[in-house]
């Protein structure tokens, strides 16, 4: 017989950007390549979404072309 005075616990997590602990049940999830990373809600998961991408990260992706012709004939 369940006793209905006793609380139910949930398990907790925290923000991946404000740290602000959440019900995991509640959470906003975003699977990352290599984690699964949980938010609070959808402002701060803009945030994380939309921050710049780390200097090692940048220099493994190639240049954006820029459309314009070095003049060579090939």
């Amino acid at each position: 017989m369940r006793n209905p005075d006793r609380p139910i616990e949930l398990k907790r997590i925290a923000c991946e950007v404000c740290l602000k602990e959440v019900p995991k049940s509640e959470a906003e999830v975003s699977e990352a390549s290599d984690y699964v990373a949980y938010f609070c809600g959808l402002e701060c998961y803009e945030l994380w979404k939309n921050q710049p991408e780390p200097p090692d990260e940048q220099a493994q992706q190639p240049a954006p072309s820029t459309g314009k012709s070095t003049g060579r004939k090939t």
